[in-house]
This record gives C-alpha cells, structure tokens and sequence, in this order.
C-alpha cells in the first residue's frame, strides 16, 4: 500500500483536510498511544517467582541465603518501609532470537534490579522496564533478583501508604523499529500541541508567569498538516506502512532552526535527598537504584551525561556496592559520570555555622580528588531555602567559581530578576552563577518545557546559553530511555532550543565565553518562602550548634597538644565525628522538613558526637594540666578574652577571667547583683543595668546604666503565640497571615526568687503556654555582666501553633542587623517594597541588633535560628507545631537560651559579636592545674574586630591551620601573635593548599583583610 493508496484524491476531502485542528489533535494523540503499544508488542510469561521477607535492608550476598516460597502476581506487600526479594526465573521465547528482550516489572513501589550479580537498574512506578539480554539467542534461560522497597519515590509523602503489591512480572521483547517510529512522530506531535501556549509559571511561586511565543505560524500548519498525513498513510499494525509516513518524519526532522537561536545545554541528574521523606537507611538504596539506572543508560547511548553531586552518597556507594562504584568511576574516566558540588552534601547554607560549610567543601573536595583525580569547580546546590552571603567567599576559597541552583524560583513575593549573573558576596568576592529557566531540576523534556526553559530566559540579551537539568529527582530516580530517546531528535528542530548535552563545566565555559555584561547581584540570595525550616525540629538545630562548638573545641586543644607533643585524636577520627554532623547537615534534615525517623537518628547521632568530643576533649586536657592539682581549670577555646560568671563542675559559682585560647583562673570582682521584690515584680541590678520585671515575666524595665538609655519603648519579653496553619509545606512554612494572629500567651504565673544577689541574681517564672504546654523560665543577671540573660525551658504540646518571644525596642531604625556566617548583613524593618515585605522571617545566627547610630539593643540566641524585626520590635521564635511530614516535630521538652544586650553605639563599637560569641560558647573545665601549654594564649589577634574561628590540626599532619574573619565590615591591619616562635605561615584556603608565605617575626605576623574576609592560614612551629 503506497502514499496515494491510503490518501483520497477525491477534492471535497481536499477542500476541508486540516480545517478541523482539534479534531486532527485528539486523532494525533491517539495514534501515538498505539504506536507506543507496539513498543513491546510481544509479551510472555516468567516460568518462576519466588518471594523472600519481609527482611531488614540487606545484601544482595544475605538474599541469596534466605528462604523463597512461590508466589502468584497480585500478593500485597508492606508494611511502609519493608524489604522482600523477588527470585525469578524465564525462558526467552525461540521466536525472539536476535532480539533484545527487557523485563517488566510493578510493585507498586520501588525496587532494583539485581542481574548476574550486580545492580542493574532501578525500577520504580514510572519506570517499569529494564533490558534483561541485549540480544537473545532464543530458548535460553535467564534468572535474577528483584530488591524491592516498599515506598515510593517519596516514601509515603503525605497519604496513607499504598498498597504495595507484586502486579506484573514478565518478559517483553523490545521493538527498536517501533520505537524509533514512535519518538520520531511523539516529538513532533508535542512540538504541534504547544503551539499556542498560554501564558504559565511553572513554579511554586505566584510570581513571574512567562508569556510564551507562539510556534511560527507556517511551520505549525506544516506539522499539523504532514502528521495528519502520517495518520492517512500509515497503520500501526501493518509495518509495511511505515516507511512512507518515516519519510515524512524524517523530512520534518531535518528543519533546523535559524542563524541565532536559544542555546541549551542538557545534562542528566537524579537530584536525590540524602534523607527527606524517608529514612536515611532508605538512601543508600535509593542511590544503588539511581546510579545502576544511569550506569546502564550510559552502556546504551554513548552521548548521555549524568551529573552527580553529594560526596557522602559516592562514600555509600563505595562502601556498600564496589562493583557500582568501579563502574561509575569507569563511566566518569570516560566524561559519561561528571561529578559535581564538591561538598559532603549538598548542605543548608542558612543554619549551619561557617567552619561548617567549610568542613563540606574541604571533605567533599578531597574525596573527589581522591575518587575522581579533580576537584569540582562549580557548587551544585539546587534545592536549599536560601544562600548566605559569605558562600561567593567560601566556594571561592575551596577552588570553586561557578554556582548552581534553582530554588528561587519558588519565591513568593519578588521574581528573581535573572538566571545568569554574578553574584557577589561580602567581602566583594564573586562567582558566575546560573538559576535553569526551566524553573525545575526535575525536567522531562517535554517539548512544552523546553520552548518554556527558551522563552523564560531572563537574560538573553546578554547570553544565548542556558543549563537545563533532565532527569527524575527528590526522590532520585534521573532519566530514561524516553528522554534521551527525545533528545537525540530535538538538537537543532525548528521552534525548539539548540540542545546539546554537556557537562556543567562546559556549559559555564560557555556562558562566561558567550556573556556579554553579564548584571551582578550582591549579598544574600533570599528565598522568598520556607521561612519555617529557621525553627522548625529545634532539639535537632540545638545539638547542631552543641556538635559545632564540641568539635571546634576539640581541634583546638587537640592542636595544642600536637603543638607540644601530646597524644591526641587523629586527623582522621575527628573527621569521622565532622562527616556525621555533615550528613546532618543535609537540607531536608537540619530544616527540620523530613519524616519523624529521620529525626530520631538524627538526635541520636548529634548527641552522640557532641558527647564524643566532649569526651575527647576532656582526654586531652588532662594530658595538659596537672592531674594531681587540686581543684577545676576553666579553659577558654574561644579567640577572645572573657571575664564571666560560670558555675563549675562541682556546681560552685565563680567569677572568672581568660585570656584567649589559653585557661582562666578565679578572681575577685567588685560588682555585685542585687534582688528586690515587692508586689508589682522584681528588680535586679548590677554596676551596668538595672531590670525590672512584674510577676507575669515581662521586662517592665532595662535601664542601660552607662548612658541613662532606657532599652525598651514598652514591656518586653512577650511571649506571644500565633496560629501556624501554613497553605503548603507546612513544616517548612511560616505564612504572612501568622502574624496576625499573634497573641499574647496568657495563663497563670507563678514565680520565685532562686538567687537573691551576689555574683548572680535570678527570679523563675512558671506558666502554662497554649492548651497544653508548660514554660519554665530563669531571667538572670550575673555580677560584671552587661546582658540580661533568660534561660528557658518548655515542655512543648501544641499544633499548628508557632511560640515567638518579643521585644519592642526603644530605638528607630530602617534596618536590623543579623549575623550570617563569619559577617553580618541588614535586612529592612519596614515593607517598603515587595522584597521588603518578603522578609518577615529571617535566618540568623548568634545575634540580632537594632540601633540608632548611639544607643541600640542585640539579642542574643543559643540555638534559635528564626528572627524578625517591624519597625522597633525585635523578635525570635521559639518554637513550631508543625504536622507534616513529621506528625511529633517538636513535641516534648526543650531547653535554649537568650538574652537582651544594651549597649552605647552600634553593634560594631559594642563588640556584640564577641558577646554573643561567648553567651553561645561556655568555656571547657579541666580537673587539675594547667600546665605551661595551657598557661599563655596559643594564638591571639588584635585588633577586636579580626576573629579567630578555627584553630585545628592540618589535614596532612603537618602544622596546624587557622582561620579567621574580619566581623564588622571595615578594613583591618591584623597583628596575630602564635605565643611561641614560629618557622613560616602560610595563606592557605580552606582546601588546606600552601599559596604563599608570609613575613614572620619571631612569634608573630601581620595581615590586611578586607571588609568580612575570611582567612586561612597553615602555621608551622619550630
């Protein structure tokens, strides 16, 4: 049957052919279904299926010992989370003889593939298939395994678990003429359809819809019409029909686009979180079925490219499967595997402290260098809720100059205003950073989306280049057969983007080739949503901040040791108890907007690595002070002086002096607090303020005595509750409307008198909070101290419901200051403009201010990360009642502290960086005398402003390395004095590299730093 055979010439048919659009769409549409059903036209049955488990996660070598019963197709499985292995045995066909024969596969779950002993592929709804033989010879037997997991790609997200169950098992025998007909029509068909396109916004966010141009009107008419003619000419059951409508498609194909055209390069992902709705046990399976699946597409289409971050999941995969992992390090020897990020994860970058973030880059990057012979170049972070300031300066100094991520596409209030620029951070460091257009890292490369990704892009007048990210993720899983199928069809179609795939480092070499004027961006990358994940899981984010004071602690005094030729942990224990804290660190993890398991790991394993390196350290400095001295020994592992009130070990309160990075002995003050109580409340007093609280709890009072400056405008420490029902994502969310619910928390009181004066006076209020919540609260002010401090204490039951605590300051300014990682940045009080408004919920560290240029108030926090300030109130929150995904998310007891900090000038004049440091950071005490390590300062830095973060053992084993940070953002003529003569210093980076020599004299150098640098420094002693 020829072309003029299956068409009419009769000339009414003429007249209306192509008339009826919809019509010929709906008739489009069909003709691909049944094209795609001859696909894998051939089916038969296995010849045994045999079913183990449930059992634990286990190897595939501890499935071949268990037990196997027959089982029939359409047996449930489960419960959420249980394991079975699948023993299966078929006979291919004799008829199939010389062709590829694949399996295909439901439970209704995920599962992998387990094929002559290895990790073949992942199978998972969505992705039924997997070749078995590549090419059978007929008759032959084939026997395998099928892991299977009972979730879904998102664990049970917010549903009831589905019913896991083994609904198909079969051969299939795979049709390559079928399907190389059905991507031929199946792209142009999509490019057809989206002719009209509306106008859209693929993204969370309710802002920046894309109007989308319309396909050239003549080359549309041309498909709608040569399609419709394939559908004439061609029937899916009669193969001798097909290659007259091939050559139609083949023709329509070959248009290519014009002289210029949108340039995007394509690379494959499968964006996995290392733990989010499932357990992190659940991840190393997740990345065995991702890894196999992009392995094995590789081995099939040579072009393909799968870029990989996250160097703990690589560490897994090492670990627990060899032989994938020898395969994926053939695959990137070839430039199929790219490794990208060059962090341990890909981390939070709001709520973990910089020497964190540092710890990511200098793990991941040396892993990959170990694993991989290169260090990344670009910072591959797509799915965070926010990007501090200071990471320019920090990817910068770990050798990467390139940011990628998408996640401010999300925004609610403000559309980021470009996709390509650079982005410039504190101290003026900059890298060239890149959001996909797409609005997704989970592309799959619909037609629809990659005209969108074109017309979407913001900055094409400045660069033809784009990056667009294929491939299923979240919950991983990456691309398939279907998307690179379609790709090899649209490199150069009319109507659609030029598309290559390439690596990242190729995209970027084109952009910064091809850009011209690129704008640049400064300071934080906000994102305009999430705003719960500051607070939310709070025990977590607590031991989070114990683990990174307990271990920063322990690499000094084990540097101290080394210095003087003690034992002490090794380089590599302490990065063990380092990579645990990082994993925790995983974006879904520390936010607080995982499932209830993950948390209870989490707990466990922060509290035991803070236990840890307290314990370590506790060994150390007994090997630094005189065991047979009597007494306690404060030890100062801060880069700053303190004088404080401590209470030590045996419970005796002392005043106590420290000179830094050295230990503090006991001494006399003058100061003295005293407690008056009459009928309307409290009043404590020391030598710098006097407070006066009623018996609800409130700071009626502070008086700042120096300046005569009165701290508030009216009652302070309001507890106040808001109703938290966020429209999506609610763990993750703090709507707008919260704040108008916010109301004051108001119960019964009851108070005491626990300290009436001397080194330290304290009164403590009990209440009930909410329907069913207790708050204990100390409110303390300490001899010599310049803060009033607030210990709390709350057994937390309520939902749905957000705990913020409020402090109307008595100064008026446009902005409030926050400390970000190793700097600090403002942020408005007032909601001038959209991205104003945006910020009613902000991420900080240790400390907030509020000041006019003479007078201002800072609030410090232990471990609460979410601030906000209006106009002259100063708030922190406290606590969350989120329901989603974790139904127990901060139920239970919980313990943090605060504190109000009135000073003369702003924060920089009042040292509240150096404050809050140590209102964070208690010293370490030592039993016995110190000895002579321990008796003078081992580093110190002037002037006040030049901070000593880090003091640790180099990786290598030779010296030790330093790092500090200009805080207050002015420049600075550094002094650092080692205590002892040194032979050389170095400026490093944080991937530990020797740069450059600096002058030395004696025991001391010098540096000039810029506005909030960040240094590292290699020191060697003689």
């Amino acid at each position: 049957m020829n072309d003029t055979d299956r068409e009419s010439d009769n000339p009414a048919v003429a007249r209306i052919r192509g008339r009826y659009p919809q019509y010929t769409r709906r008739r489009l549409e069909g003709f691909a279904e049944r094209l795609q059903q001859k696909i894998h036209a051939d089916r038969a049955p296995v010849t045994s299926l045999e079913i183990a488990g449930p059992t634990e996660r286990i190897s595939l070598a501890e499935a071949l010992e268990l037990d196997y019963r027959p089982v029939a197709l359409g047996e449930t499985l489960g419960p959420l989370w249980a394991t079975y292995w699948v023993r299966v045995a078929a006979v291919v066909p004799e008829a199939w003889a010389g062709s590829r024969v694949d399996l295909y596969w439901d439970s209704r779950s995920e599962a992998l593939l387990w094929l002559d002993g290895r990790s073949s592929q992942g199978l998972n709804p969505g992705r039924h298939t997997a070749p078995l033989v590549q090419s059978a010879r007929g008759g032959e037997t084939v026997n395998f395994h099928v892991e299977i997991a009972c979730n879904g790609l998102f664990g049970a997200f917010w549903n009831d678990p589905q019913a896991y169950a083994l609904a198909a098992c079969e051969l299939r025998r795979f049709d390559p003429e079928a399907s190389g007909f059905y991507f031929d029509y199946e792209v142009l068909r999509q490019l057809e359809a989206d002719r009209d396109p509306t106008i859209k916004s693929r993204s969370y966010g309710t802002v920046g819809e894309t109007a989308q141009p319309a396909l050239d009107r003549t080359w549309a008419g041309r498909l709608l019409h040569d399609l419709n003619r394939v559908c004439n000419i061609a029937d899916p059951d009669d193969r001798v029909t097909w290659p007259a409508a091939r050559e139609i498609l083949t023709t329509l194909l070959a248009a290519r686009n014009g002289t210029i055209a949108h340039e995007m390069s394509a690379i494959g992902h499968a964006h996995l979180d290392t733990a989010w709705l499932w357990p992190l046990a659940e991840t190393r399976r997740k990345a065995q079925r991702s890894f196999s699946t992009a392995v094995a597409l590789m081995d099939r289409y040579p072009d393909f490219k799968f870029a990989c971050s996250q160097a703990y999941q690589y560490a897994v995969i090492e670990e627990n499967d060899p032989d994938l992992f020898a395969r994926i390090r053939a695959k990137a020897a070839a430039g199929q595997w790219i490794p990208v990020g060059g962090s341990w994860i890909e981390p939070d970058c709001n709520l973990p402290w910089g020497e964190s973030i540092c710890r990511q880059f200098l793990y991941g990057q040396r892993y990959f260098e170990r694993v991989f012979g290169a260090r990344s170049t670009v910072f591959w972070n797509p799915d965070v809720f926010g990007y501090d300031a200071q990471l320019p300066q920090l990817m910068q100094s770990a050798g990467m100059s390139r940011f990628l991520t998408q996640k401010l596409s999300w925004n609610k209030f403000t559309s980021p205003p470009h996709h390509s620029f650079h982005w410039r951070g504190l101290d003026g460091s900059t890298v060239l950073a890149h959001f996909p257009p797409a609005d997704t890292y989970n592309g799959s490369v619909q037609l629809a989306e990659l005209r969108y990704h074109a017309s979407n892009y913001k900055d094409a007048d400045r660069s033809p280049e784009a990056l667009y990210l294929f491939g299923y993720g979240d919950g991983g899983g990456g691309a398939d057969e279907t998307m690179l199928e379609a790709l090899q069809r649209m490199q150069d179609l009319q109507g659609l983007p030029r598309i290559q795939i390439r690596t990242a480092d190729e995209f970027f070499d084109r952009l910064a080739k091809s850009a011209q004027n690129l704008a640049t961006i400064e300071g934080e990358l906000y994102l305009e949503y999430h705003r719960g994940t500051y607070t939310t899981q709070s025990e977590t984010k607590r031991l989070n901040r114990a683990c990174e004071a307990g271990l920063q602690a322990l690499e000094f005094v084990v540097a101290v040791a080394a210095a003087w030729q003690q034992s002490a942990p090794s380089a590599q224990e302490i990065e063990g108890l380092w990579r645990t804290l990082l994993v925790n660190q995983f974006h879904d993890i520390i936010p607080g907007s995982s499932i209830r398991e993950v948390y209870e790991r989490a707990e466990v394993e922060l509290a035991g690595v803070a236990e840890e390196a307290n314990r370590r350290s506790q060994t150390v400095l007994a090997t630094l002070c005189d065991s047979g001295g009597a007494g306690w020994t404060p030890v100062n592992t801060l880069g700053r002086a303190r004088t404080e009130i401590v209470s030590d070990p045996d419970g005796v309160l002392r005043h106590v002096a420290a000179a830094p990075f050295a230990a503090g002995e006991a001494m006399a003050i003058d100061d003295r607090v005293t407690v008056a109580a009459d009928a309307d409340g409290f009043v404590l007093s020391n030598a710098q303020l006097t407070g006066r609280l009623d018996r609800t709890g409130l700071v009626r009072s502070l008086l700042h005595v120096a300046s005569g400056r009165e701290s508030f405008a009216s009652p302070a420490a309001r507890l106040l509750l808001l109703d938290d029902r966020p429209l999506d994502f609610e763990a993750w969310d703090i709507d707008p409307f919260a704040l108008e619910t916010a109301r004051d928390a108001a119960g019964e009181v009851s108070c005491e008198v626990l300290s009436d004066g001397g080194l330290r006076g304290e009164v403590r209020f009990e209440r009930g909070i909410g329907r069913a919540s207790r708050l204990s609260q100390v409110i303390r002010l300490d001899a010599g101290a310049d803060h009033l401090a607030f210990e709390t204490m709350v057994d937390w039951q309520e939902r749905k419901t957000t705990l913020k605590v409020m402090f109307p300051v008595a100064c008026h300014a446009s902005n409030a200051t926050y400390e970000t990682m190793f700097g600090a940045i403002e942020r408005p009080t007032h909601a001038n403009t959209d991205a104003d408004a945006a910020k009613y919920e902000v991420p900080g560290h240790r400390w907030a201010d509020l000041a006019e240029p003479d007078f201002g108030v800072s609030l410090f926090s232990d471990c609460r990360h979410g601030y906000s300030a209006f106009g002259n109130q100063l708030a922190l929150t406290l606590l969350r009642g989120s329901e989603l995904p974790d139904p127990q998310a901060d139920i239970g007891r919980h313990r943090m502290r605060y504190a109000i900090y009135p000073h003369q000038g702003d924060w920089r004049t009042a040292d509240t960086v150096g404050r809050a440091l140590c209102f964070e950071r208690p010293m370490l005490w030592a039993k016995g005398q110190p000895r002579a390590p321990l008796r003078q300062s081992f580093l110190t830095a002037a002037p006040a402003n030049v901070i000593v973060d880090t003091i640790k053992p180099a990786e290598d084993g030779e010296g030790w390395v330093v790092r500090l940070y200009e805080s207050a953002g002015v420049r600075a003529a550094a002094t650092l004095d080692f205590g002892a003569d040194i032979s050389s210093v170095w400026i490093s980076n944080t991937l530990e590299d020797r740069i450059a020599a600096i002058p030395t004299q004696a025991r001391s150098c010098r540096l000039s730093l810029r506005p909030f640098q960040i240094v590292t420094l290699r020191v060697f002693r003689q």
